[in-house]
This record gives C-alpha cells, structure tokens and sequence, in this order.
C-alpha cells in the first residue's frame, strides 16, 4: 500500500494540508485515531466558542433594559440546552471534515500511526494492523493539556478543558488555574452566566506574552463582573475545600472552591511516534523544523502544536500549507510568524498581531504607540455603548507598522487588517489612502493612524 504522503493528524493542520497535496496530485493518506478535526474542532477552539455566544448572548438579553428592550421575567439560561446545541455544532462541522476528505479523495484511516524506519527511498509508517510506504510524511499530532505536579491533585476531581465541554451543569463555583487564553474564555463563560469565578495566575498579569496594557484592562473589566484574581500567585495544594496558594509576599491562603479548572498549557504530543527510527531531532517534546517546517529527515515534516512554536489553529494550517508547497516544488514560500494575530474570544474581545510594547522593550527597539479609546469610532458607541476599549497601532521610524493590539468587539475580525498590513510591511502612509466603510468599528484603525 503505497502512497505519496501520509500525514498522521486529523487536526486543521492535517486535513486542510491533506486537501490542499490531493489537490497538487499527490496520492494522499491520513491517519487520526480520534475524530477528525483535532482538539480545536472536538474539545477546543469550536465547542469553547459555542458557549462563549451562549454566554454573550444571555448578558445581551439580561441587560438590554438599557437599549429601551424589556422583556417579562427573568432570563434564565439552561445549560444542558446550551451545552446540547454545542455538540450539535461540533458534530455538523466533523461531518464538514470527513466530507471535504472524501470529496478530494483523501484516504482516511481512523487508527494511530508511527514511522518504523525506510525500506530504500520509502518511509514505512505503520498502524497496529497495516504497514504502509511512503515517499514523504506530514506529522500533525497536535498537544495535549499539562498537567502539573500539584500536591492533592490525585484526591480530587478537576477539570481541564475536555471536562469543561463534557459537563452538562454549571458549576457551584469554580476555581481556575491559569489565567491564559483557555481560562480566560472559560472565565467569561462561567461569569456570564452567574458562577462565581477566581482566576490563580503564577505571572504578574494574564494572558503571557499578549500586550500588558490590554490585557490589565481587560481583567479590570472582569473584576467589575464579579471575577476574582490572585496574580503572581503558586498553588502548593489542591484538596477537596479548595486550592492553596502562596503569594508573592510568601503568605499562604485557601480559596474555597466546589470544582478547578487546570488551565496552565499544552504541550505536543509526539510519544510513541516513531521519531528515533529516523533520528529526527527534537526539543524536548517539540520536533524541531526550518523555515519550510522540515524535520532534520527531508523527507519528514512536522506542523502545528507538534513544532511547540505557536499553538493556534491557525497558525498550524498555515505550517501545513508551506510544508505541502515545499513538497510539492521544492521551494515555496517560509513561513513566517510576525503577523499571525492572537485573539480572546471574551466580551470584550481582546486581539492582537506583531510586537508588543514589552517585546520591543526587551530587545531596545525604537517604537512609536498610536492609540485611542475604540469610542473614536461612531459604530462601536451604537453597539458598545460606553464599554471601554483601546486601539494601539505601533509603528517604527519609518511608520512602518510593527503591532497592532485591540482591547473591544469585533477585535477578532478587525486584527487581519493590521496582520496584512505587518506581512505587506504596509506604511501608515500607505494605510492612510484605503477608505474605510462608515460607520463601521474598523474605522478605528483610520483614526489611530491619523492621531
């Protein structure tokens, strides 16, 4: 059974770069051995934001007294229904996936896969059952959450995020460990709705590496709704009362929670692949690749979460793209990662793309930040009203756009036009002359770089 590339991962890394080689000509089979779309379709990014909309949604209805709306009773949220329709969304969009697979022709084979060395110029990649030769390989595994050693973490029944979307309840209270993207969008969704919330984050601010200034805003925001915070903070115990902390001043507390939520990252999945019969380097757990995402075996390529670089879907059918192009010509385009934007589905919603002021800090860049509260644009006062939000635009010294961040809805959707902009090495000059629909909320990038 031979083909010209097998990729091993039914993620968006591993489907897409699958449809795209079937569509260069490539004889194309792929292996997942859970369902196919990945953690970001089935326990992840989709099903989080299903609940997120939920969630918005019945703060919109609770509080649209405000707009002159008013509705007789109490607005009551059922959860089970909420987390029903979840899975309803999941399994329509899988069913999209294993459809998109047939249609490009694509063999699926639902099993676990690993390389077992070459037989001359061919890769064999086996399943517990079949032995397959290749010309080249695509790993897609993926990550899978961290779990700490925490003391008592063994005597009491946590979540992480697949528990998370599994549950059928609310939660009587909830404690989250982790005050990265992942707890932050459980954060909102579980304060939406009326659970009372406390975020233990070990860093001086949420949400690592994304920009410090509208990051503290936004949990300011989520301090006002109820939200409690313990910043620069260890837990040393877990039990069944709740998670101790040690704070910075080394003072220990005991925060009451009825169910935790461990939220404090991923890391890839490459055990039991097969790596050393190849001898393909790696990082750790992470596989180490070039600028075409090439393993240290040319014929072997790794994308997505695998490579532990940047752990976004996004980003990882991006890597799959260049791999696939690199396969098929030889060359390509390298992939690049200073515009791929990072976005917090919370409300509000907070994104970014490029640098951030502390990382041009750190390496003694020159900087300029053009801001202004999102209120400069008409649309988001309509929609928004007087909720706080921050367009940042930082530029170099020749106004070239280096980084974008914005705290406010629709962030997500307003982050690619400063991403296209860092790719195109677009100028504020160059932004300047593009006319901007009004009213809309992207009107703001407009304003910023005329401020």
């Amino acid at each position: 059974m031979n083909f010209d590339i097998a990729i091993i991962g039914g993620g968006p890394a591993g489907y897409n770069a699958a449809a795209q080689a079937s569509d260069q000509g490539l004889q194309v089979i792929l292996f997942e051995r859970a369902t196919l779309g990945g953690v970001c379709l089935n326990e992840g990014c989709i099903p989080t934001k299903s609940l997120l909309h939920a969630a918005h949604l019945y703060h919109d209805v609770a509080s649209s007294a405000a707009l002159g709306i008013e509705i007789e009773g109490s607005v009551k949220a059922d959860y089970s229904r909420i987390a029903a329709h979840k899975d309803e969304v999941v399994k329509t969009l899988t069913s999209g996936v294993a459809y998109k697979m047939k249609q490009h022709g694509v063999t699926v084979v639902p099993a676990s896969a690993r390389l077992e060395g070459q037989e001359g110029e061919l890769i064999r990649v086996a399943t517990d059952t079949e032995t397959y030769l290749v010309r080249y390989v695509l790993l897609a595994t993926g990550s899978e959450t961290v779990i700490p050693p925490i003391p008592g973490l063994d005597g009491v029944s946590y979540w992480t995020s697949r528990e998370a979307l599994a549950a059928t309840e609310l939660p009587r209270d909830i404690a989250i460990i982790g005050g990265g993207v992942i707890g932050m969008e459980f954060a909102d969704v579980y304060a939406s709705l009326g659970v009372p919330v406390t975020v233990i984050e070990m860093a001086p601010e949420i949400l690592g590496a994304m920009d410090k200034e509208t990051s503290a805003t936004l949990r300011k925001l989520f301090k006002k709704r109820g939200v409690k915070f313990h910043l620069e903070s260890k837990v040393v115990e877990v039990s069944p009362e709740g998670v101790t902390i040690e704070t910075k001043k080394g003072e220990r507390e005991l925060i009451a929670a009825s169910q935790i939520l461990l939220s404090v990252g991923r890391r890839p999945l490459s055990v039991g692949l097969g790596l050393e019969s190849l001898g393909i380097q790696q990082n750790r757990a992470a596989v180490v690749v070039n600028e075409y995402m090439q393993t240290s075996h040319p014929q072997v390529y790794a994308v997505g979460d695998l490579t532990g670089f940047s752990l976004l879907a996004h980003t990882a059918i991006r890597e799959g793209e260049v791999a696939v192009e690199h396969i098929v010509s030889g060359a390509g385009h390298p992939m690049r990662y200073d515009a791929i934007p990072g976005v917090v589905y919370t409300h509000p919603e907070l994104a970014g793309v490029g640098a951030t002021e502390e990382q041009l800090q750190a390496e003694g860049r020159y900087y300029r930040a053009l801001k202004l509260p999102m209120a400069y644009a008409g649309r988001y006062v309509v929609e928004q009203g007087q909720a706080p939000g921050l367009c940042k635009v930082l530029v170099d010294e020749n106004d070239r756009i280096l980084g974008c961040h914005i705290l406010g809805t629709p962030a997500s959707e307003l982050i690619l036009l400063a991403g296209i902009a860092i790719a195109d090495g677009t100028s504020v000059e160059d932004f300047r002359r593009h006319v901007f629909p009004h009213p809309t909320v992207g009107e703001i990038l407009h304003e910023v770089l005329l401020s």
